[in-house]
């Protein structure tokens, strides 16, 4: 019986604890960009949720490396977890409204803000404009694959110069789209080839 007890408490510490796992939100709303709205929601875990309309029936998930995650997380906990403002109330251009929300156990918190000074506020813009790259890219190669396979090659170097250029994460969501391509002759030879080079490159990168 003592045993089934121990067994009991130790369920609903976990239980609590995965109930108190908290999140990071970032929205941006901007009409005119591309797209207009977006959001994408973060788990501690290195898991995401990213959504091009607030109500997205179909989101994009995707998962951050380990390194990533922690790096994003750290950076929250430099502006506070959201408690404190990031507005630089500078007179700027609109740049679109973004927020910053912290969804936890009994402890929520959120900004708002156009333009922010704050050098880790920055940072952390950064990292969720970078996701919302990469899940653009996702899903620019995943409707060329539909739907234009002779335009897959100039998607493929879309991708490429973002690779390049250090911005793409969760890289590891466009492998078996560029092993697809690679191993599938009804694509463009430079197309194929491109997508072996990528993937090669992203394995390697995943490996390190």
């Amino acid at each position: 019986m003592k045993s089934y007890f121990l067994s009991l408490a130790f369920l609903v510490t976990v239980l609590q604890a995965v109930a108190a796992d908290p999140r990071i939100v970032y929205t941006k709303t901007f009409p005119g960009s591309t797209p207009p709205y977006s959001s994408i929601a973060l788990e501690r875990s290195g898991d995401g949720i990213y959504k091009d309309a607030p109500d997205d029936e179909a989101p994009a998930k995707f998962h951050l490396s380990a390194a990533d995650t922690a790096a994003i997380f750290d950076l929250a906990a430099k502006v506070d977890f959201f408690k404190r403002p990031l507005e630089s109330g500078l007179k700027v251009a609109n740049m679109g409204t973004k927020s910053f929300r912290w969804e936890s156990e009994g402890d929520p918190s959120e900004v708002k803000f156009n333009y922010t000074q704050d050098e880790n506020g920055r940072l952390l813009q950064d990292w969720f404009e970078r996701i919302a790259e990469s899940e653009l890219h996702y899903f620019a190669l995943e409707r060329s694959i539909k739907f234009d396979r002779l335009g897959v090659h100039k998607t493929l170097i879309d991708l490429n110069v973002t690779w390049d250029r250090k911005r793409l994460v969760a890289i590891e969501q466009f492998l078996p789209m560029l092993d697809r391509i690679a191993k599938n002759e009804s694509f463009l030879h430079m197309a194929r080839e491109r997508a072996a080079q990528l993937a090669a490159a992203i394995r390697e990168k995943a490996a390190e």
